[in-house]
């Protein structure tokens, strides 16, 4: 069975290492909310820093008029069985105090750090431990006195912010509220218990504490509010007999406060029948018994978020990556690593896996024909045309049989349109890899972390796209040099004989020679063998473009590259893979996150529960 003093101590030891963390509190899950504290709330001028001192047993606490308490103080009291009293901030975790003035000059500097002078608040805590033999095991958190009004030289949100701030601890499920009134006041007006009844209308998590009894008015007492009849909770009030502002100036030992606020209640004909569970001694005590129950319940539902955030952590660091080891042949390995997996994705953009690839098939499809038959052939072919090319063919001496020369000429002009349309269709695809690349490259959530590699692969890869465009446009304007290289005769031949199978009338080769007929009968011919180059260069275009760009660039499209990076010594390869400073910080604060969660999951299991 886990003994009080392990309990508390157990959760104080957490506490301080989400403190070091900076886990305090915000959102996602956040261990420091998940731990089971005391929150210690009240109105300006309630009594609160008193009672708080009274708890300890010692002057520590700043004090003055306005909102002296403008950063948390999480204040764990350890139970010594002897020696002097000392005290120990988390901040300084090297020195320790033995002058309680001094902890209250560090209280007020170390707020200062973060707040400066301007009197404005912070949420970051200020961790302090006490180790007394004059204390029991147990941690209280103060927080910032509630006020309606702004003093001078604070901001008007001051009021609103310091609301938030105080909502933010006692909201918490796992929070023991602390609730401190002065008995000289309406119940019904305290800040401290309007605020506890918003967030605990049950009163189950509820510790009422009612200060400055000896001050009310003669004649009246405060029996409704601490027999509960005023407002009731689940837990009994503790009512408090602070020092007077006489003994304060006079720094009377407390101990010796202690001493006279037991006798205030034992002689008190008001209070008497109570004396047994008023003061500060007792609220001490019953705080950390209660403390040591809740904590009790709460470590099973503790250890079951531990480890939900456990996995939940471990699979964002998958996500985000895991440190790369130091050594140069593990950095080429994630380097490869990244190319891989880059390179699967590229691939599948082009094979259908992804969405893109299909665009290419578009090219070939829509465009490549719409800029076929938007070549100039008819006004090319022209009567007109035909006649100037024919004519200027022939020179001086016209054609004996047929105007080889002037088809030639004509037919390699109109393949020369074919050039645009082909080196279109290269850079159309050029353009659609290109963007699959750039696609590519952002889907592949392994390269995020790793910018310059990143824009390494990116720049390779778009170098040797280049290379393929470049192949491939020199791979279509051959077809288009080699249809005109070399004429299929059998067509022109076929042409010849035709007439002659039109009802009898023979038209040789000096019929009709430079009549309009003839001229057109020239620019038809031509005009079908071009439009059968079309349907040849339509197919074998689309052949070319795959053949020396998408097929090189599923095959070799990171090959130059790879052998570049085998080249390079380990100083460059770490330069390749210089991360991004952002997801380096990211990473490092989960790990830090994690090793805090395993660690606190250790610290609950290496304790038996009953």
């Amino acid at each position: 069975m886990a003994t009080m003093q392990s309990l508390i101590g157990l959760v104080n030891k957490i506490q301080r290492a989400c403190t070091v963390l900076g886990d305090h509190g915000g959102e996602g899950f956040s261990l420091w909310e998940a731990l089971p504290s005391v929150a210690v709330v009240g109105g300006q001028s309630s009594g609160k820093s008193s009672v708080l001192e009274s708890i300890v047993g010692r002057d520590f606490l700043p004090r003055g008029s306005g909102i002296v308490t403008r950063r948390p103080l999480v204040l764990q009291l350890h139970k010594t069985e002897g020696g002097a009293d000392y005290a120990e901030f988390l901040h300084a975790p090297k020195k320790r105090f033995t002058d309680f003035a001094a902890v209250r000059k560090e209280i007020e500097d170390e707020t200062d750090r973060l707040t400066g002078k301007t009197k404005q608040i912070s949420n970051v805590p200020i961790h302090l431990s006490i180790y007394s033999p004059n204390v029991v095991n147990l941690t209280l958190i103060d927080l910032p006195g509630m006020t309606k009004v702004a003093v001078e030289g604070q901001a008007e949100s001051i009021v609103q912010d310091i609301d938030n701030m105080v909502r933010s601890y006692v909201e918490k499920p796992n929070s023991i509220i602390l609730a401190i009134s002065p008995a000289n006041q309406d119940i019904a007006t305290s800040d401290a218990i309007k605020l506890a009844r918003e967030v605990d209308p049950t009163g189950e998590r509820t510790f009422g504490v009612l200060t400055k009894l000896d001050l009310m008015d003669k004649g009246t007492n405060a029996l409704d509010v601490l027999e509960g009849r005023a407002y009731r909770l689940q837990h009994p009030w503790v009512g408090i007999v602070n020092r007077s502002q006489a003994d304060i100036n006079k720094n009377v030992n407390m101990m010796v406060a202690r001493q006279k606020e037991r006798e205030y209640f034992e002689n008190s004909p008001d209070y008497a029948h109570l004396a047994h569970k008023m003061g500060s001694e007792f609220l001490a005590k019953l705080l950390s018994k209660h403390l040591e129950t809740v904590i009790r319940q709460r470590i099973p539902s503790i250890i079951s978020q531990i480890n939900k955030a456990i996995d939940e952590i471990n699979a964002e660091l998958d996500r985000i990556g895991r440190p790369i080891a130091a050594d140069g042949g593990a950095q080429l390995y994630t380097i490869l690593e990244m190319c891989r997996a880059f390179d699967r994705v590229f691939k599948e953009h082009l094979d259908g896996g992804r969405p893109g690839g299909d665009r290419i098939y578009g090219v070939f499809d829509h465009q490549l024909p719409a800029a076929l038959k938007k070549l100039p052939l008819d006004r090319h072919l022209s009567t007109q045309n035909v006649r100037k090319v024919v004519a200027e063919a022939d020179g001086y001496q016209p054609h004996l049989i047929a105007p080889e020369q002037g088809i030639r000429r004509l037919i390699d002009g109109s393949l020369g349109y074919f050039k645009g349309p082909a080196e279109a269709t290269v850079d159309a695809v050029h353009l659609v890899l290109k963007e699959l690349v750039r696609k590519s490259i952002a889907e592949t959530l392994e390269l995020k972390r790793f910018p310059s590699l990143l824009s390494d692969i990116s720049a390779a890869a778009n170098d040797a796209l280049e290379r393929f465009r470049d192949e491939a446009r020199r791979a279509v304007l051959r077809l288009v040099d080699m249809e005109s290289s070399y004429l299929t005769v059998e067509f022109f031949r076929k042409l010849q004989t035709e007439p002659e199978k039109n009802n009898g009338n023979p038209t040789g080769p000096n019929t009709d020679r430079y009549t309009d007929n003839h001229l057109r009968r020239i620019g038809s011919n031509v005009s079908s063998y071009v439009g059968m180059i079309s349907d040849t260069l339509r197919n074998s275009i689309p052949k070319a473009v795959v053949y020396c760009q998408v097929r090189e660039a599923k095959r070799s499209l990171l090959n130059n590259f790879y052998v570049q990076i085998g080249k390079k010594e380990k100083e460059q390869l770490s330069g390749m893979l210089d991360e991004d400073p952002a997801l380096m910080n990211k990473r490092e604060t989960l790990a830090k996150r994690l090793e805090l969660y395993k660690s606190a999951r250790d610290e609950i299991d290496s304790v038996a529960w009953k």
